[in-house]
């Protein structure tokens, strides 16, 4: 039986985090100090995701995506990686990065089989780059997004999260390196993930700058092309560019009427919304088919039908409460 919640949403898609711990400590992810990290025993094993991804893949999981944290500093994630493309019915799997250790990693991990890369990219400057990351270094990021390109990973998006203060004013960069690359560039929303409301909507930056930038400066965004793996962005392009720009805007526009996703948090949690509080433990279900199939059941019987990030400190009438784990913590 296929997974369709109450909405009448399928999902075949699992975001999976297979660390919490990073390299970097971008603004919008996690504090710059005071994260307690899971201790390593409570990390799941490459056994245990295996076998979550076999009952999902039974239920109708296709595309996965491994996130963290940043996955790369899993130790033997190519072993994980050719273990979950051998999967039985999983067609499909990307990875999100920071693109710290992509240089090294790259051919490796393709070889492995990731056909798909997503590189958060949220400054081409060294000093905001690394304001924004706070130990980010620009020009091994983008030493890594070059071989990353010259391995075959396709489509490559290049994710940016628009920060009030530290990247709005480099939007006519991005749209201008679309022209020169065959990258597909996705501005994404700030959300308020694990953040206070006030100090959010401070940082927080529409969308529509995207659009008033670029008829500041005489540029034309004309409806994109299909993406492979494009999920909840709209895509648009420079006419005669080789890229195309993405916009994903969950909080001034949401998506979730055709979201497709369920989400395995590194220590062992199967969470329906990236937003709320609600989640399920999978340990419990180990080594039982039967009750790991319940279980991504009950995961979807949480699923609400929309999150509420505009409404972010608000009282709301539903009920639901906010995540308190900061976005490193689910997976993004």
């Amino acid at each position: 039986m296929a997974l369709v919640d109450r909405f009448g949403r399928l999902h075949d898609y699992l975001r999976i985090s297979v660390t919490d711990r990073c390299n970097l400590r971008c603004v919008y992810c996690m504090p710059a100090e005071g994260m307690q990290f899971l201790e390593e025993s409570a990390v799941m094993t490459d056994d245990e995701i295996v076998q979550v991804v076999e009952a999902g893949a039974l239920l109708g999981i296709r595309k996965l995506r491994l996130t963290g944290g940043e996955p790369t500093v899993r130790r033997g994630l190519t072993r994980l990686v050719r273990r979950l493309a051998a999967v039985d019915g999983i067609d499909d799997i990307a990875m999100t990065t920071n693109g710290m250790t992509l240089r090294d990693q790259a051919q490796e991990l393709f070889d492995a089989g990731v056909s798909r890369l997503n590189l958060s990219l949220d400054s081409m400057k060294a000093e905001p780059f690394q304001a924004i990351t706070r130990f980010g270094d620009f020009a091994r990021v983008w030493e890594g997004l070059e071989k990353a390109v010259e391995v075959g990973f396709s489509p490559i998006k290049l994710n940016v999260v628009l920060v009030g203060g530290f990247n709005e004013a480099e939007v006519l960069d991005f749209l201008r390196l679309t022209e020169r690359l065959p990258l597909v560039v996705r501005f994404i929303e700030y959300m308020p993930i694990g953040q206070d409301a006030k100090s959010w909507r401070k940082r927080y930056v529409p969308l529509e700058t995207v659009f008033e930038t670029a008829k500041a400066a005489g540029i034309e965004l004309v409806p994109g092309g299909a993406v492979t793996g494009n999920g909840p962005a709209q895509y648009y392009q420079i006419p005669g560019a080789p890229g195309q720009v993405g916009l994903i805007h969950p909080v001034s526009d949401h998506f979730c009427e055709t979201c497709n996703r369920l989400r395995l948090t590194a220590d062992g949690r199967l969470k329906p919304c990236l937003y709320w509080a609600d989640e399920v433990t999978v340990r419990d279900c180990l080594g039982d088919p039967e009750k790991m199939r319940d279980l991504f059941y009950r995961a979807l019987a949480l699923k609400p039908e929309k999150h509420e990030m505009a409404r972010a400190g608000e009282e709301l009438e539903s009920g639901l409460v906010p995540t308190l784990r900061v976005m490193s913590q689910i997976g993004g």
